[in-house]
């Protein structure tokens, strides 16, 4: 049991990872902190993807030449690119959730002249 959470200790720093993004996302009460925990939360999962589609000695997924037999290709030799590219468009949305959330709560902001989750809501029920 202990050899296998040793062999697999990046999994567990990824469920460390989010679980703090998480955290903030839940339990804070300013709205800065959870757009930042929302960040972190989004870091965490892009990072495991990203491990998940690694390949130890794998091969770019490139022909380099056709042969003129008929050689078949071993396709276990090489990484699939698909998690990769998938986070890079990830990494996009993050990056422009993250602008637009950060607008909304300077824009709440200057509204309620409070970032506090339990002032706004007094000042909205008042």
């Amino acid at each position: 049991m202990e050899a296998l959470l040793i062999a697999k200790y990046n999994y567990w720093i990824y469920i460390i990872i989010m679980m703090i993004g998480l955290y903030a996302m839940l339990a804070k009460n300013n709205l800065v902190k959870k757009v930042i925990g929302m960040g972190i939360f989004q870091t965490g999962i892009i990072i495991f993807y990203v491990s998940v589609g690694a390949k130890k000695d794998g091969n770019i997924p490139i022909v380099e030449h056709a042969t003129s037999g008929h050689q078949a290709i071993n396709i276990l030799d090489y990484t699939n690119p698909l998690p990769h590219v998938l986070m890079l468009t990830a990494i996009v949305v993050s990056v422009g959730t993250l602008g637009v959330a950060l607008a909304i709560a300077l824009r709440i902001y200057n509204r309620y002249q409070s970032l506090e989750e339990d002032e706004i809501l007094e000042q909205i029920n008042d």
